[in-house]
């Protein structure tokens, strides 16, 4: 049996969100661990928002993605140094990286600039 072109398309469509639907509870799970780890780790130096709360500490609400995840890499491997900061990523598995630099780069920022 061969198939159109628009049910190619509605076939696609259906599977499209069918797996939208089936990772939406995985995304919820990885977003509550995430921020379990942020609050346990975090929290006291860059914020639970990401807003640093200690003076030297970096804000990281609103990074990018690729930025986290390269840094927090970084960090654990030793190449970038921060005598805290390499202590806390050497704990970190990829799965606790993927996840802080999504939670991070999700939280919106609202930038004004100076009159």
């Amino acid at each position: 049996m061969r198939m159109s072109k628009q049910e190619l398309l509605v076939l696609s469509l259906l599977l499209a969100a069918l797996c939208g639907s089936l990772l939406e509870p995985a995304l919820a799970d990885d977003a509550a661990a995430a921020r379990a780890k942020v609050r346990a780790l975090c929290q006291n130096c860059h914020g639970e928002d990401g807003v640093a709360v200690l003076p030297g500490a970096a804000n990281l609400s609103g990074q990018q993605k690729e930025y986290l995840r390269q840094q927090l890499r970084a960090y654990r491997s030793g190449s970038r140094l921060d005598a805290q900061m390499n202590i806390v990523a050497k704990t970190l598995t990829d799965a606790d990286i993927e996840n802080f630099a999504d939670w991070y780069s999700t939280i919106k920022v609202t930038v004004e600039m100076p009159k």
